[in-house]
């Protein structure tokens, strides 16, 4: 028989997937308590962020691809280039999402970040600011936890979706843990020049990958790709003078970004990282989304949706009238392993292929195939 009783559900985490899940769940009539380590709930952080269209579409199922849409900037080809900017090609972006939403849209990544607070407050979740899971304590019905500030609370199901350094991964034991690729990013906002109305990424240079999307009509990020180094070799105050050095030595609208490269603290380096936690993503009671379970570079611009995807699966198969066991929760992690590592090996690879130095790679091939796939719903 169906479980029918009341469900309670902890979402650790209020990044993308964890906010997805909050509103899918709290649609279905559960009781949702959301707590997120961040005071600031990550609303002011971050330049910008690249969407292909099946992150789009599960925007759209959350409700809130009216407010994206008007927020940032859609476009449908990628260009590729010389380091001096010369044009040596231009790809038409694949619907991954449908004919009824662009191939690739871009955005402030803080932009996106407040409208999904926005949706989360509306479903009447609770949200907790500035709260950790202290510690998890499983029985056959549940799950009961102490939070940092001392009280304690008891649910269902608890979905951890606190990201690549998981505290919840690691307190069920999974020994999964992110491994650096050999890349590393410098991210900066900057005002868009008239003429950038798609993402252009040029391949050499002084850097493996330098490249800029539009996030609206007046902005757009810029990135540049170059060998890890140890973040805490770098000081923070030397961030935007590292960025700029690197930048300036590329052409076409480099120049006119690269004049606005100046303040650190909008300056961010991330190192790439790869992780897939293989045979399943929960132990008992609770259960992994989003960066938490998997993570890979942004080379195929997947991440957030592959965590967006993963909450709409598992929220799915949460409010199908199913019991809530382990067959149910395996049943979640083998319906998206397949895809989920076609993405993570596809977006390595392109990496691996800069740090080979391979210069015949099949690069336009390898993005067909995956963004076929991803075509395919959930």
């Amino acid at each position: 028989m169906p479980d029918t009783t009341p469900r309670t559900v902890l979402v650790v985490g209020g990044g993308a997937s964890g906010s997805a899940a909050t509103i899918l769940l709290r649609r279905a009539g559960l009781a949702v308590d959301l707590i997120e380590a961040k005071p600031d709930w990550n609303a002011t952080t971050g330049s910008g962020i690249t969407l292909q269209g099946n992150a789009l579409r599960v925007l759209r199922e959350l409700g809130v691809w009216d407010q994206v849409e008007a927020s940032g900037f859609a476009f449908g080809s990628l260009g590729v280039t010389a380091p001096d900017g010369t044009v040596l090609h231009v790809n038409e972006d694949m619907k991954t999402g449908g004919d009824d939403l662009p191939a690739t849209f871009g955005m402030q990544r803080p932009q996106l970040q407040r409208i999904l607070i926005e949706a989360v407050r509306a479903s009447g979740a609770t949200v907790r600011l500035g709260t950790t899971a202290e510690t998890l304590q499983q029985d056959a019905e549940g799950v009961s936890v102490r939070f940092g500030d001392g009280t304690d609370g008891r649910y269902d199901l608890v979905i951890g979706a606190d990201g690549l350094n998981s505290a919840t991964r690691a307190a069920i034991g999974i020994s999964e843990r992110p491994e650096p690729t050999g890349m590393a990013i410098w991210r900066v906002p900057a005002p868009r020049p008239e003429g950038v109305t798609r993402s252009d990424l040029a391949y050499g240079g002084p850097a493996y990958i330098a490249g800029y999307t539009p996030t609206s009509e007046n902005t757009l990020y810029a990135y540049v790709v170059e060998a890890n180094r140890e973040r805490a070799s770098i000081p923070t105050e030397s961030y935007a003078d590292e960025m700029r050095r690197l930048a300036e030595q590329y052409g076409g609208v480099w120049p006119e970004i690269t004049k606005h490269i100046t303040d650190p603290a909008k300056v961010n380096y991330t190192c790439f990282d790869r992780m897939l936690v293989e045979g399943s993503w929960h132990r008992g009671r609770v259960v992994l989304v989003g960066d938490a379970a998997h993570c890979c570079p942004p080379t195929m611009a997947q991440g957030a949706a592959m965590g967006l995807e993963d909450a709409l699966v598992l929220t799915e198969l949460l409010t199908s009238g199913r019991s809530w066991d382990d067959e149910l929760l395996q049943a979640y992690y083998e319906r998206r392993v397949k895809r989920v590592r076609t993405v993570v090996e596809a977006s390595v690879q392109v990496g691996q292929w800069q740090l080979d130095g391979v210069r015949d790679a099949d690069l336009p091939g390898l993005f067909r195939r995956t963004m076929t796939l991803l075509k395919e719903l959930p």
